[in-house]
């Protein structure tokens, strides 16, 4: 039988045994139940930190983080966006949940590629704008913008990224679902024949189990042959061939590739 705690994904869930929030009620075990507060982020990025002080994810400037909890100059909630609990400095975010008008649809901009703004967003010009609704059509062109931006684990913005974060980032300014993880990644859309791979599928390579923060790596198809990736090894976002990619990373205990097609 399944237990009710099955319903609701562990990573999903902002509770802990001393508290959760309201809405798991019935759902989560814990001592104590409480309301979130709509907090959004008002810096550039600000990094979302796990229990053990390591960088998990970011929030980029706009999006939603929903606190639960504060101590020692931090909250402790879950961004909105794409569902990744952690702390985040207090100083980095303001009360409420403003209503955007506006994405980041530049890379050298003053906010990083798929920040939200309002209307009179300081430091940006009209150029670098796009309406909330109105989106890009290529994912690896995308991609291409930030080739050479630098690899930082747990970055998923135009200034660093890691290799979730850059097809996250591609996701997001076409308008589609971006899950934060790459085993999230590897579910999307349907598998695509590795014989007949194109522009735009996305690669994930999945890691076996362990005690990182991290499931894997993700890529996107160039073309039939090379991909797209923020890569540690080569120190930022590259292109290289597929072929080289799948032969080092299985040698370092990674599952075969997964190929998905949105």
């Amino acid at each position: 039988m399944t237990d009710v705690l099955d319903l609701v994904p562990p990573g999903d869930r902002l509770a802990r045994p001393d508290l959760a929030e309201l809405a798991l009620e019935g759902l989560v075990r814990a001592s104590a139940y409480r309301k979130t507060e709509a907090m959004h982020c008002r810096v550039a990025v600000a990094d979302i930190l796990s229990d053990g002080e390591v960088r998990i994810d970011q929030l980029l400037h706009g999006e939603i983080f929903d606190v639960l909890d504060r101590a020692n100059g931090r909250a402790w909630g879950r961004a909105r966006r794409d569902g990744v609990v952690g702390w985040v400095v207090l100083d980095s975010l303001s009360n409420g949940a403003p209503l955007a008008t506006r994405r980041v649809a530049a890379v050298d901009a003053a906010l990083p590629l798929n920040a939200l703004v309002v209307e009179g967003a300081a430091g940006l010009v009209e150029g670098e704008l796009r309406p909330v609704g109105e989106f890009e059509t290529d994912l690896v062109a995308v991609a291409e913008w930030l080739l050479g931006r630098p690899h930082e684990l747990g970055a998923r913005s135009s200034i660093s990224t890691d290799c979730s974060g850059l097809v996250q980032q591609a996701l997001l300014a076409c308008g589609l679902p971006g899950p934060r993880r790459s085993d999230a990644q590897a579910a999307l859309g349907q598998a695509a024949p590795s014989d007949a791979l194109k522009r735009g599928d996305i690669v994930v390579w999945l890691a076996g189990a362990g005690d990182q923060d991290w499931t894997g790596h993700s890529a996107l198809m160039m073309d039939a042959e090379r991909i797209i990736h923020s890569s540690g090894e080569k120190g930022g976002v590259v292109i290289e061939p597929l072929a080289e990619v799948e032969a080092r990373l299985t040698a370092e205990g990674f599952a075969a590739a997964v190929f998905r097609r949105l």
